[in-house]
């Protein structure tokens, strides 16, 4: 403890990872709580914020036998808030991260006003934080503590312009309020390409959820599946063709789909991702013979990979496709 009081903060550092390295071996310290709260909880130092934020992670925070809130998490509540609205961006931004991981409502809703204002922030590593910090709160801790998180979110989005904070804002979206996210989807879906490829890949785990539940719906994502096709990104198009191919099995669709894991197959150097792209193709080949025969010698060109198991699994589609054929020297 006197470490934890001592001016210098290298001591304070030093005294605070041992600290957690006994909580984390289950002591209790109940009288380093308070050290900390007074000594160490107003630093400016980014290291001894973040050994805070591992500490509060893992400080027992209720009564033993009462099963009630600490008293002393009341001036903990008043630390977070206050990063919470620190100048520094990267102090906001981390905090916001650290509220990721609470799940007691007590905590957090004292702290619901500043995380809500964060979401004006200037800066984008603070707002792509705070919709997070919103999203677990809404899903992981309890609604009733921002009841008007879908309606919030919904305007965010709308008037977002960095890639990572509308990425985190459809993903709140997509999870509690799925209507607003396909009423945004309907809205943009020609600037979908180029909202980045973690939002594209959320919009491809959408159009799955959603058809799943309503076969009827196939219709209304179509149009940017086959935009999701011609993307830079090889995860996007490998997860669109294979997102098309699930929902549809009309020609149109099973061809492009086709084309696309033959233009991967030759695109990529990583030789797992071929074997898996081979994979595909031979489970699309099984229903759909005459198309993957349209682009069989796109798909002949792996055989010059130096890689034994990719020219086997090369010529195992090659084969079998010849024999749908009727090839004698197959």
């Amino acid at each position: 403890m006197r470490d934890l009081e001592h001016p210098d903060v290298k001591f304070k550092i030093r005294a605070l990872k041992q600290t957690i390295m006994l909580l984390l071996s289950g002591e209790n310290l109940p009288r380093v709580l308070m050290s900390v709260i007074r000594f160490c909880s107003s630093t400016d130092d980014h290291l001894l914020k973040k050994l805070l934020m591992m500490y509060w992670e893992v400080v027992p925070k209720f009564d033993g036998t009462t099963k009630k809130l600490l008293s002393e998490m009341i001036l903990v509540c008043n630390a977070l808030r206050n990063d919470l609205n620190h100048p520094n961006e990267f102090v906001r931004g981390s905090m916001l991260r650290f509220l990721c991981k609470l799940r007691e409502p007590e905590l957090l809703e004292p702290l619901v006003p500043s995380i809500k204002a964060c979401l004006e922030h200037r800066h984008s590593y603070v707002r792509k934080n705070a919709a997070l910090a919103v999203l677990n709160i809404h899903h992981n801790v309890s609604a009733d503590l921002v009841p008007d998180a879908p309606e919030l979110m919904h305007r965010f989005i709308q008037s977002e312009t960095d890639s990572g904070a509308r990425r985190n804002a459809f993903l709140f979206l997509c999870s509690e309020a799925e209507i607003l996210a396909i009423q945004f989807l309907t809205e943009h879906l020609e600037d979908v390409p180029r909202y980045g490829d973690g939002f594209a890949l959320l919009v491809l785990e959408l159009t799955r959820k959603v058809c799943r539940k309503d076969p009827a719906q196939k219709a209304r994502f179509v149009r940017a599946l086959f935009n999701l096709l011609q993307s830079n990104s090889a995860a996007v198009s490998y997860e669109a063709a294979w997102t098309l191919v699930s929902l549809s099995s009309a020609p149109t669709a099973v061809r492009a789909a086709a084309s696309t894991y033959a233009q991967l197959l030759n695109s990529q150097s990583d030789q797992n991702v071929k074997l898996i792209i081979l994979e595909r193709l031979s489970d699309l080949k099984q229903r759909h013979t005459r198309v993957v025969q349209e682009v069989l010698m796109d798909i002949l060109r792996a055989l010059g990979s130096p890689n034994v198991d990719i020219c086997r699994k090369t010529l195992e589609v090659r084969a079998r496709v010849g024999l749908e054929r009727g090839w004698d020297d197959v």
